[in-house]
């Protein structure tokens, strides 16, 4: 009995360490998205984004990854231009158990009150956001955004899986189905 009482826990565990990354993207509807074949890093917007030159590199990476992927060469003289942004906020989450010790309903006093009987856990988290742009490089207008949200990790043994992940997640919505 005591095992079933266990696996919703356990599976709590699993499913909170397991942080998803939530995507969105929006387009320019009266663009034809199939004569774009290469692309370029737009360097004046990657310049002015405020996160440390290595997690920079790291999205980077990740980003060309994607999209030699996806059959695009990189150029000098390209069809798109890529811009990134990025945000953040921290999340303080608290947590708090009542064992049902303690004054309530009915009269008179509790011993057990004095053992406790609450807890309260806190822990913070930061979430982040990251904002890629497809721009048209001959007419320096944007056709296309992708965004995606999620919490970040401090570990750096994770940090390049978990950037990897959020591009991979983004790019995916890259060309957009366009419906008829």
């Amino acid at each position: 009995m005591k095992t079933f009482k266990l696996v919703p826990i356990f599976l709590l565990l699993i499913l909170s360490s397991c942080s998803s990354v939530t995507v969105y993207s929006d387009y320019d509807k009266n663009v034809d998205f199939a004569p774009y074949k290469t692309y370029a890093f737009f360097k004046p917007g990657i310049d002015k984004v405020e996160i440390s030159d290595l997690d920079k590199r790291r999205i980077l990476h990740a980003i060309d990854a994607e999209m030699q992927a996806k059959g695009f060469t990189k150029s000098e003289n390209p069809d798109l231009l890529v811009n990134i942004f990025t945000k953040s906020r921290e999340q303080v989450n608290v947590n708090q158990f009542n064992a049902g010790w303690g004054y309530g309903w009915g009269w008179g006093w509790n011993p057990w009150m004095m053992y406790g009987g609450n807890q309260t856990s806190v822990s913070t988290s930061t979430e982040g956001t990251l904002y890629i742009d497809l721009i048209d490089a001959k007419k320096k207008e944007m056709i296309w955004q992708g965004e995606g949200q999620g919490t970040l990790t401090r570990n750096i043994d994770k940090k390049d899986e978990k950037i990897a992940d959020f591009v991979k997640k983004i790019l995916a919505q890259y060309p957009p189905q366009v419906k008829k």
